[in-house]
């Protein structure tokens, strides 16, 4: 089994990467869209309840509504992550992976790293898309913390020479 894991936006990516594996491949694949726990109208789609979408942080998915593009038959599980985790999660990527990731890509990280703790997942390769990079957020809630703030104190404080040829 091939296992995914996509923030679901336009829901272009998980529905093409899904069909391909599963219609056209004919390959098992388990397939696992993210969204935020407090605008979750994928899960109330997919459970038939009426639409309830919220405000949140975790820009680039969660939009409050289902995309057309998104084709709920070829996922097989949708998780919901919390913002304040999405957040931790890309700032984790940023500091201990270089990874300079946006909030969505925290999002579905940090649901892959759920997954994988589970036995289901045990020595088995999760995939997970990160679609977006850190520069679209740097006046969001992801750089409002203190790792960056000392850096740009400390850069401040020490600002690089300037070069003239």
């Amino acid at each position: 089994y091939q296992r995914r894991v996509h923030g679901v936006g336009t829901g272009g990516t998980i529905t093409g990467v899904s069909r391909f594996w599963k219609k056209v491949k004919n390959e098992p694949l388990i397939s696992v869209a993210v969204e935020p726990i407090h605008s979750p109208v994928l899960t109330q789609t997919r459970n038939g309840e009426p639409l309830k979408p919220g405000p949140h942080k975790i820009q680039g998915i969660g939009a409050g509504f289902v995309p057309n593009t998104l084709d709920l038959s070829v996922v097989d599980e949708i998780a919901t992550v919390h913002q304040d985790d999405a957040i931790a999660t890309a700032l984790r990527l940023i500091e201990e992976e270089g990874i300079m990731c946006g909030i969505s890509c925290g999002a579905a990280m940090h649901v892959a790293l759920q997954l994988a703790k589970e036995d289901r997942f045990a020595g088995k390769i999760i995939v997970v898309v990160l679609p977006d990079a850190a520069e679209r957020y740097l006046s969001s809630a992801l750089f409002q913390n203190e790792v960056f703030k000392q850096l740009e104190e400390a850069s401040a404080a020490n600002p690089a020479p300037v070069r003239h040829q």
